[in-house]
């Protein structure tokens, strides 16, 4: 591996989020995207929610973990609050 490749994940933990291909069961899709619209989130959301939630639960949090991204829209420029 390159010296660029190995630093990369360090300079993009805060910003840039991991992608992960999930196969559910159509039945727990069906569930988790029913909780989650009643918690007004996106069914990604919910499920890194309980994830983190199951992590701290079993005391496997990793050190180092960014907040959860702020819900909503982002802003469009800095001067949007």
């Amino acid at each position: 591996m390159s010296e660029d490749t190995q630093d990369a994940p360090r300079q993009r933990r805060s910003t840039e989020r991991k992608a992960v291909l999930l196969r559910l069961d159509p039945a727990v899709h069906a569930a988790l995207q029913r909780w989650a619209a009643d918690e007004l989130r996106s069914v990604n959301a919910q499920i890194e929610i309980l994830l983190r939630e199951g992590l701290k639960a079993a005391g496997r949090s990793p050190r180092g973990v960014g907040p959860l991204p702020r819900r909503g829209r982002p802003p469009t420029s800095e001067h949007d609050t």
